[in-house]
């Protein structure tokens, strides 16, 4: 098949997130088909960082709009699109779509993400099927960020951002949900959620993976055993919080009973308010890392401490393909079929008990492994990016038959 992917900003290795998600996607899925990716690009330097890609797939890069805050300010009081949405408008966009929808003939145009979705629409009015990857129920972000934030007074004004976004977004993405020829999401939680919302398509659940065979664990492993990891997206919210509620609520009760205990903070992008976070020989921020593998082999635990949020999370399946045990929030390890508390992993939702179970982990070792274990047996089987791509193709298999 020949598909043409449509991306909101370039995917490649070293990123997290969506970006890790295209990136194996396209990774795999070009041992089998021609693919074409349309992106954005936000800078000169992710664009270079994004030629590997090339590899894979017939890459064209068109440069991101930009909006200031007084921008997305107005457009937040007066727009009936969501913010996500506006990111992405682009005439020189839409002209390159065009331009390579009327010299080649594809199979399928595929959004990732929904910002992108209105350029799939954009390509369905020439014939093609046009479907969405999903990669999270978006109103239900906002939804959890508004609930999260507005229990703190100096957060009041995010929380109203994130209440009318989160109306907005479920209004957009059950339109075209409804309109796209299929849809794909990471999780069943996801797919009830917008079934929730009205959305009458069919949802197909297309995971997210974890490459078990570069994330696998160092033998001998060679960990602090007084060092706590958490990795991700240093400029993402969610993130953000789940940190500022770790460091804040958490820490402090670990530390009570180990002084030892440290944290190790790895990741792309972070903002002034993570780079503030740091405490000379307590908490170390290491960014923009070219691999965070091997900072899982260093940790004695992974924390995720998300309360916000959704999706299947690759940090998780990192943590567990590597053998680092883990403890995480329910939320955090929303998302993944078959992950089976004090089997593959610790769960906690308030600060003593995340605490005690992290205490646990660094103390009781054999237990620690055992469960680290089993979740690599568990992630190996079942999460890797062959089988996701697997799942994906059997998708489109039904457009072409359909």
């Amino acid at each position: 098949m020949r598909i043409l992917f449509l991306t909101p900003y370039p995917a490649y290795p070293a990123n997290s997130g969506g970006t890790q998600r295209m990136f194996q996607l396209l990774r795999e899925l070009s041992r089998q088909h021609e693919l074409w990716c349309l992106s954005l690009s936000p800078s000169h330097i992710v664009s270079a960082a994004a030629q590997p890609l090339n590899r894979y797939c017939h890459l064209t890069l068109i440069p991101a709009p930009r909006r200031n805050l007084a921008q997305r300010t107005w457009t937040t009081l007066t727009s009936p699109l969501p913010d996500m949405v506006l990111r992405a408008p682009s005439e020189m966009f839409r002209s390159a779509l065009a331009s390579l929808l009327n010299t080649n003939r594809f199979d399928l145009v595929q959004a990732e993400s929904i910002e992108m979705a209105q350029y799939a629409l954009q390509a369905q009015r020439w014939g093609i099927p046009a479907t969405l990857d999903q990669w999270n129920a978006e109103y239900v972000l906002q939804q959890r960020a508004a609930q999260t934030d507005r229990q703190q007074q100096k957060r009041w004004h995010a929380a109203l951002y994130s209440a009318i976004q989160w109306r907005k977004l479920a209004r957009y993405e059950r339109l075209v949900c409804n309109q796209l020829d299929q849809i794909y999401v990471v999780s069943p939680e996801d797919r009830a959620m917008l079934q929730k919302i009205g959305v009458k398509k069919t949802l197909h659940v297309v995971p997210n993976g974890v490459d078990s065979q570069q994330f696998s664990p160092s033998m001998p492993r060679e960990y602090d055993p007084n060092t706590l990891l958490f990795t991700g997206s240093l400029d993402f919210r969610p993130n953000i919080d789940a940190l500022r509620w770790f460091i804040q609520e958490v820490l402090p009760l670990i530390r009570a009973e180990r002084p030892e205990t440290k944290l190790m903070i790895v990741g792309r992008a972070p903002t002034p308010a993570v780079l503030q976070l740091a405490q000379p020989g307590v908490i170390e921020i290491i960014p923009n890392v070219p691999s965070v593998q091997p900072y899982f082999n260093k940790a004695a635990v992974f924390v995720l401490p998300m309360r916000m949020g959704g999706g299947v999370r690759l940090k998780l399946l990192e943590a567990l393909a590597t053998e680092t045990p883990l403890v995480s929030t329910t939320m955090g390890a929303d998302g993944v079929t078959g992950l089976v508390p004090n089997q593959h992993c610790l769960l906690a939702d308030t600060p003593a008990e995340f605490a005690q179970a992290t205490l646990k982990l660094l103390r009781e070792r054999q237990f620690a492994q055992g469960l680290a274990m089993a979740a690599r047996r568990f992630v190996a089987a079942n999460y890797d990016w062959q089988a996701i791509t697997e799942r994906l193709q059997q998708a489109w298999g039904e457009i072409s038959h359909g």
